[in-house]
């Protein structure tokens, strides 16, 4: 009974079949990461070497020296706009600005002591770093690039995170093992939730409906319902001392760094069950996402390397094409997900003047009436491949005049 179970839900789940096709090399103990909304660039903080390295993700390469900054840098956030990095350092007190146009700091803010962890608000007119030695989160306008409020949190602050709409700000307390609820519009703490053991970082579904915590102590992740402020099912168990964590722009997957295991553990949001585990450096720390979702970066501090992972997803395809008329053009997409890109093909006969392009687009002007059964499958070398079944209807041509053949008819 057992086994039947495990087998039901194994086939309820997701494919998934990641892998690290890259490992980089950095400096000095690399904690966080984040990526540029463009996608190109990957910025790493180099807690043991005060700097920041910069990686090239069309080639997974560091580019240039290393960017030195505070000291103990630790978290980092890139500005929605791309144009500038705030670095948070921890044992310098200050937020160093880096401009990405030429990877140079164009200056500090000063802040409390101890700032771990930067997030920016959706229109990147304010940033909110954590300030863990007071239990503080400071607000710096980024007009200015001036501290313009601060919050009383929990006890030892340190991940932070904002909502999709720039209402809401959640903070991790790792000593107290609760999240802050923050309203941006008054910058006060709305609400308070308790969470598990230690937790580190959060993380914000792109939905808004779910914040996704890790808890060091506890080798869980607690998941947030944000229309109620209340943690939702069990605990999510993952591997061991999970610190960073990331969601899929999708939403459908949560990346969770499991430094004492050195691997990544995937979560499936629909289900929060843990559908793959990939194994990565040794201490793995920061994860960051590709916007389009294609590419996981994981910091591992213990070796001094990035590990880059590809997001790997079965291909699924549905849709039912409209009826069509001879003589008249004819084009329908199918729905086709999956990553890498699925190709997407037939065995079976097309109405004649229609084709079926790779990305699962029909198109053409058909030239023979009928009714036409296809399967259509899509595939990206992710098991399973995924098929459905059509019927292409396509209606002979309309009569106008005082006699009318069908084109493609044999006119008998």
């Amino acid at each position: 009974m057992l086994l039947a179970l495990g087998a039901t839900l194994a086939a309820a789940l997701p494919a998934a079949a990641d892998t690290v096709t890259d490992t980089i090399p950095v400096v000095g103990t690399p904690h966080g990461v984040a990526v540029t909304p463009d996608g190109t660039r990957a910025y790493v903080t180099n807690g043991g070497d005060a700097s920041v390295s910069v990686i090239d993700t069309s080639t997974n390469t560091v580019v240039g020296a290393p960017i030195t900054v505070g000291t103990v840098p630790q978290g980092l956030a890139v500005s929605p706009d791309g144009n500038t990095v705030y670095v948070a350092n921890a044992f310098t007190d200050v937020v160093s600005l880096i401009d990405t146009a030429t990877n140079i700091v164009t200056g500090t803010i000063n802040v409390g002591s101890i700032p771990l962890a930067v997030a920016f608000s959706p229109d990147g007119s304010t940033a909110y770093v954590t300030v863990t030695t007071t239990d503080q989160v400071q607000v710096i306008d980024t007009a200015t690039n001036s501290v313009i409020a601060t919050v009383g949190v929990g006890d030892a602050p340190e991940g932070v995170a904002v909502s999709p709409d720039g209402s809401t700000v959640y903070v991790a307390n790792r000593v107290d093992d609760s999240v802050s609820v923050i309203d941006t519009t008054t910058n006060t703490v709305t609400t308070t939730i308790g969470v598990g053991n230690r937790p580190i970082e959060v993380a914000v579904t792109p939905d808004g409906a779910a914040v996704y915590v890790t808890n060091a102590d506890d080798d869980t992740v607690s998941v947030i319902d944000t229309a109620t402020n209340t943690v939702t099912g069990a605990p999510v168990p993952v591997g061991g001392a999970p610190l960073g964590v990331a969601i899929t722009p999708d939403g459908t997957r949560a990346y969770i760094a499991n430094k004492d295991s050195a691997n990544v553990s995937v979560i499936d949001t629909a289900t929060n069950m843990v559908i793959d585990t990939i194994t990565v450096g040794a201490g793995p720390r920061g994860v960051a996402i590709t916007p389009n979702g294609s590419t996981v970066y994981v910091t591992n501090a213990f070796d001094d390397t990035v590990s880059v992972i590809a997001v790997e997803v079965a291909p699924a395809i549905t849709g039912t094409p409209p009826a069509g008329v001879v003589g008249e053009p004819f084009a329908f997409s199918f729905t086709v997900t999956g990553q890498p890109a699925p190709t997407v093909t037939t065995g079976d006969p097309l109405p004649a003047g229609l084709t079926l392009d790779s990305d699962g687009t029909l198109s053409g002007t058909p030239t023979e009436s009928g009714s036409f059964p296809i399967t259509v499958t899509a595939t990206n070398g992710i098991a399973p491949d995924a098929t459905t079944n059509a019927v292409i209807e396509i209606a002979p041509a309309e009569c106008t005049g005082s006699l009318c053949l069908s084109a493609g008819s044999s006119g008998s």
